[in-house]
């Protein structure tokens, strides 16, 4: 079972890759607190906290595969048990002065509500994304758009 999502950002390739490659990236437009090594065979850490401070979840991936301005692949090793040995994919490409972002979290066991949360937050996570990458200025956690009781 995958997720999947098409988004266009009129942003140059560079711009996107380097928000989805590197720490400072991901932390502008995920989660502010990100930390790791954003290089193939690295390891990334992604805490979620609430406004005042307090943590309320996370998770750890493996970096497998990053090709500047087409591609970064990802595998979950630490975090919710759904999550464990799923793979995120950020496939770029461009098309009519845009670029062109194919995203997927894929090879999850079975299709569950938490899949279905799952789902939704990544699409705001990708608006954030764009934004950053258009404006200089995303939404990350603990300034995204919450859809929920679930972080």
């Amino acid at each position: 079972m995958d997720i999947v999502h098409r988004i266009g950002v009129k942003a140059a390739p560079a711009q996107v890759y380097a928000a989805l490659a590197t720490i400072d990236g991901l932390a502008g437009w995920w989660t502010r607190d990100t930390s790791g090594s954003s290089h193939p065979g690295g390891h990334v850490d992604f805490r979620f906290r609430t406004p005042t401070g307090e943590e309320i979840g996370g998770f750890g991936l493996e970096v497998l595969e990053l090709a500047p301005e087409r591609k970064v692949h990802w595998r979950v090793t630490q975090g919710p048990a759904e999550w464990i040995d799923t793979d995120i994919e950020f496939e770029l490409s461009t098309q009519d002065g845009y670029t062109i972002v194919m995203f997927g979290h894929r090879r999850w066991r079975e299709a569950c509500e938490f899949m279905a949360h799952c789902s939704t937050k990544w699409a705001t996570f990708l608006l954030s994304l764009r934004d950053l990458a258009e404006t200089g200025r995303g939404q990350p956690a603990p300034a995204d758009l919450k859809i929920g009781n679930w972080h």
